[in-house]
Order: C-alpha cells, then structure tokens, then sequence
C-alpha cells in the first residue's frame, strides 16, 4: 500500500481570529419541568477483565464495535445473540477509540503512531502511520461528508486529517502549547471542532482552507474534555469544576450550566440525541451517574446511577437508528441505554 504523507504547519491568521470571549452565564437550570421517565441502562459484563473496554460505535448488521485498550484488541458484539468476538492487536497498540465507516472499522492506535484500518470481510488490517514522529498517540476518529477522517493527537499536540481518497495524513499542529486536543466532532457545516483539554479553549478548522482556529472560554479554570455539535452551538463539558457549556461560533458567546454533581462531577463522556438532548456521565461520582439536559427547557433529568458503578465512562454514542446511547465501561462493561419520550 503506498501512501503520501505530510505534515504542514499552519497557525490561523489574526484576521480570521474568533471573537473575543464573553462573560458566560452561570446558570441554576430552571424548575419545574415536566417530568419524564427515566433512561433505562443495561450493562453486559465484557469477558476480558482489566482491558478497559470503551467507545464503541454501531454498523449495519446489529453489532457494537469497540476497543479494548489495555487489552489491544478490538471487541464486536451481538445484542440479540449476546456474544462477544475479539479480534487481537500487536501488543502495544493501545487502541483508544473506534468509527465505523463504510463498513469497516478504522481505530486510533494510541501507543503505536497509526491509525488502523479493519476490514470484517477479510480480516486484513491495514496501518496509517503518522508523518511526523511527535504526533505519537492518535486519540479520537471523526469522519466528514468529504471523504475525510479527523482525529485529535493529545500528546503531539495536533490535528490529523486522513484523506481516505488519497490514503494521505495532514496534520495540523494547535498554536497553544500543551493543548492536549481531546475530543473532537463535525458540524453541521462540516468544520470539525475539538477540545483544548490542557487550556480553556475549543478549536476549529476551515477545511478548505485547513486554517486552524482557537476560541478562548471566559473562565480560565475550564477543562473541556468532550463535546458535541448542534445548529449554531458547540456544547462541552467542564471536566475540571462540572459546568455544561454551550458556545455560540457567530458570536464568541458562552451560557454555562453547573451540572447536578457541581464541582465534583466531573462530566466525561458526551453526546447528543435526536431530540437535541445532551446527555453526559459524571465520573467524578462513585457510581458513575448518566445525566440529561433539556436546552428548551434549560432542565437537568435526575441522575441515574450506573449499575456497575462504571469507574470512569469516557466516550459515548448515539444510535440514531435504535435511540439508544452506548458507552464502554472501566468497570469491563459495554452499556446500552434505552432513552426515554420526552
């Protein structure tokens, strides 16, 4: 397989700088709301101990795909049948995250420097590496409607763009040092945002222009760790003193919501639903607790307890298809959670 590899240095230009943060709004969610039934999880125990069994994603023939990333290992399981398949990895892969896309499984290769290509039909894996040997450890896959897979490299301190047309890796390097880019998604304009979980700032990238841009929060303790995309609004959760945040890119604008937890949340895994539902795990709580939150109504759901208690929850999808969220557990987990009518 040959593939063209480059690495290129681009710092947005101030002209193109986002605005200036604002005041955020700190705000107690509004009482009263119409009550709602509670999300109903369910947990099947992952048949590897201590491999860290975490961010799973769905495809067409009624699997969960995952990654074991103390394990090395990729993990495919049936929900109607209940069994579990492991496909193994070279030792020192420490795959830490999964997509699926056009019926293969592509998955970031955190302690060996490439990104992974599985295909279930033949069971070949095929390796990306990266051009540049300071962006050792991929982090978190994202794809556009381009042809394109984005993924943040924590430690590296970059942005990848994997052409999956022309099999050729950007990268882009974030402008604050220590960033540590974490999470990362794609608008509804295809421009992918990510967290800036060593600063107070989010990014994003024009991608015909591949200029990278950092948009600074107004508290400088913030941590966004992960985050989710809707209409006009980045929303993210503060890791660091438990707030949920949305951020408005037309006007450099923030509103931040303390979560039920409050500074000892925590708030990790994130997404969104079909109804325009956030919902999140606070990990800092022993059990872990799912939360939702309600923009319309500015209304936090009750916190519902993990079953296993979790350990730490730290990515989560929506299964638009099913309605469901699916998350991997530290607890040697894999979660599903049938989401309530509002």
């Amino acid at each position: 397989m040959r593939m063209a590899l480059l690495s290129l240095l681009l710092i947005a230009s101030p002209l193109l700088a986002a605005p200036s943060p604002s005041t955020p709004v700190l705000e107690t969610p509004l009482a009263g709301a119409p009550p709602t039934e509670a999300p109903q999880i369910q947990e099947w125990p992952v048949p590897w101990a201590d491999t860290r069994p975490r961010d799973p994603d769905v495809d067409n023939h009624d699997h969960v795909w995952f990654v074991g990333q103390r394990g090395n290992y990729l993990g495919r399981f049936s929900p109607s049948t209940r069994e579990f398949e492991r496909i193994d990895l070279p030792p020192g892969t420490a795959p830490h995250n999964l997509i699926v896309h056009d019926g293969r499984i592509w998955f970031a290769g955190n302690g060996a420097a490439y990104i992974g290509r599985y295909d279930p039909l033949t069971g070949q894996i095929d390796r990306f590496p990266m051009p540049d040997p300071a962006a050792a450890d991929p982090h978190t896959l994202v794809t556009d409607d381009r042809g394109n897979l984005w993924f943040t490299v924590q430690g590296g301190n970059f942005i990848g763009r994997l052409d999956l047309l022309t099999e050729q890796i950007t990268l882009l390097p974030v402008p604050t040092r220590g960033a540590r880019p974490y999470g990362i998604v794609v608008d509804g304009r295809g421009r992918p945002w990510f967290t800036e979980f060593g600063s107070h700032r989010l990014g994003s990238i024009d991608p015909a222009s591949m200029t990278l841009h950092e948009h600074e929060l107004p508290r400088a303790q913030t941590r966004p760790r992960r985050l989710a995309a809707s209409g006009d609004h980045i929303w993210y959760v503060d890791f660091a003193e438990g707030y949920l945040g949305r951020y408005s890119p037309a006007t450099g604008k923030t509103r931040e919501w303390r979560v039920p937890g409050g500074e000892r949340a925590q708030p990790y895994a994130m997404t969104i639903d079909g109804e325009g539902r956030l919902w999140f795990v606070e990990t800092g709580m022993q059990p872990n607790r799912l939360v939702g939150f309600d923009p319309a109504r500015e209304h936090f759901y009750p916190p519902v307890p993990l079953p296993s208690g979790g350990g730490s929850v730290r990515h989560m999808i929506y299964d638009a298809e099913r309605d469901v969220l699916w998350f991997g557990t530290d607890a040697d987990t894999l979660a599903r959670v049938q989401l309530p009518a509002d």
